[in-house]
């Protein structure tokens, strides 16, 4: 699984070796034999440090200026699609600060207390050994912000993971997508060279149809959202509607999602996972509603207020928004897809955001997750150009501080590295010959928010 090749330089000197005279044979063979254990460690290295891996496969940057480094990113693009996959944490082993903990917590705890101030001096009284060692460790836990009543796990912000219920079921009858049992779905139209879909007259009428019950569906959870609602009564609702409505709903069960429906609450990125985690006055949150009905998948989220939410709050929520529709402004026949990152990019800098390069957009439609993969940071990877009939998403995921994230024990809830917030909206869209139509938007009942209406929405 690593993600790039044995380098030229290595495939130079194995050819080397091959040429030597056979009276060098003994010579060949140790600096073969030690050529191998080089390259098993080299292996070893990016299996343990995925980090290191992805960036020399090519970062997916405004950086990456190189084209050659396109194909070998291709891989990197699909990873960090929004395709609801469990992602590894990229993590520093070496850091203090490190997600996953090697070794033990307790362990680390006592390690780190050689380095503030801790003596090393031996103390022949055990049980003021232990004491001393017991206030340690619960110095370096606060230091650390580390909650122990987690696992030890250092949570970013205020939000903790509540109890999941069981998975729901779905009703007999209802038409299931392909990983509806295995929880893994296949990987046809991801590959480089798979083109972008063009989807029939026949295909849009069916994911207009799917596009407008997301909607309904989106609609009715975000009129739940007020202080003391649970995520998990989101999850109820969402997945009652959609067996009322003929319909699954497709995060169930994708890569082993466990619910029905996305809640990203505060500093969560995306892929927030509904529980008996209680929404309280000042909340932000965003539902993430995606169904899968007669064949086809619709997908759309939007941002929702807990009570009365601080102004902070508001103007990201209003700049998400406002950098969103511009993309959605520039996007028509010949518009490249690479564009809508750097679009929306600068639109976030300028009022002091950032747009999370980690998680993209992504075609749709029998497939929850296909080409084209759209990066919403700027970027030069060679996405292709929009046609009549291409059918995509565009969900740019603003964070209030850094966007860099980490991922939950959970190994799905994304949630920014500083515990700021973050917002993210999003539609299904079809490029028209015409311009562009979103699939997923909002009907005459529909609520309309605070960034919607021109006498409400945030002065920026």
């Amino acid at each position: 699984h690593t993600l790039h090749p044995p380098s030229p330089s290595f495939s130079r000197e194995m050819s080397a070796i091959a040429r030597w005279p056979r009276g060098g044979m003994a010579t060949c063979c140790c600096v073969s034999m030690l050529a191998m254990v080089v390259a098993l460690l080299v292996y070893r290295d990016t299996q343990h440090n995925p980090h290191h891996a992805l960036r020399s496969s090519g970062p997916l940057s405004s950086s990456s200026s190189s084209s050659s480094s396109v194909r070998t990113a291709h891989l990197g693009i699909i990873r960090r699609s929004m395709s609801l996959m469990p992602r590894r944490t990229f993590v520093d082993r070496s850091s203090p600060y490190s997600q996953h903990a090697e070794p033990s917590l307790s362990r680390r705890c006592e390690a780190y207390g050689q380095g503030f101030g801790a003596s090393s001096t031996s103390n022949s009284n055990p049980k003021k050994k232990n004491k001393q060692k017991e206030k340690k460790k619960s110095a370096i836990g606060r230091m650390l912000r580390v909650d122990d009543s987690f696992g030890g796990f250092r949570y970013t912000g205020s939000l903790k993971p509540g109890q999941q219920s069981p998975r729901r079921r779905v009703d007999d009858g209802i038409a299931v997508p392909e990983y509806h049992k295995s929880g893994t779905p296949s990987n046809n139209g991801i590959a480089p060279w798979d083109k972008i879909e063009v989807k029939s007259a026949e295909d849009i009428k069916k994911m207009r149809a799917a596009g407008k019950i997301a909607r309904e569906i989106l609609d009715a959870a975000g009129r739940m959202v007020k202080p003391g609602v649970t995520t998990d009564s989101i999850d109820a609702l969402v997945h009652s509607m959609c067996m009322e409505r003929n319909c699954y709903p497709s995060p169930l069960n994708y890569n082993h999602f466990p619910k029905s429906v996305c809640t990203s609450i505060n500093e969560v990125i995306c892929h927030g996972i509904p529980d008996s985690t209680v929404l309280k006055e000042g909340d932000i949150v965003n539902i993430d509603v995606t169904v899968f009905h007669d064949g086809f998948h619709g997908d759309c989220s939007e941002m929702f207020g807990v009570g009365e939410i601080d102004d902070e709050s508001k103007r990201l929520i209003q700049v998400t928004y406002d950098a969103w529709q511009e993309a959605i402004a520039y996007c028509k026949p010949g518009a490249r897809y690479n564009k809508i990152g750097g679009i929306i990019e600068e639109h976030v800098t300028k009022h002091g955001y950032s747009s999370s390069p980690d998680f993209v957009a992504h075609g749709i439609g029998r497939k929850f997750h296909t080409k084209p993969f759209i990066l919403h940071c700027k970027n030069n990877e060679n996405l292709g150009k929009m046609e009549p009939g291409h059918v995509f998403t565009i969900e740019p995921m603003i964070c209030q501080g850094t966007s860099s994230f980490v991922m939950w024990p959970d190994n799905w809830t994304a949630a920014t590295k500083d515990g700021k917030r973050a917002a993210q909206f999003e539609h299904t869209f079809l490029i028209t010959k015409d311009g562009i139509e979103a699939l997923t938007g909002k009907l005459p009942d529909s609520p309309v928010q605070f960034w919607e209406n021109p006498e409400t929405r945030v002065a920026l």
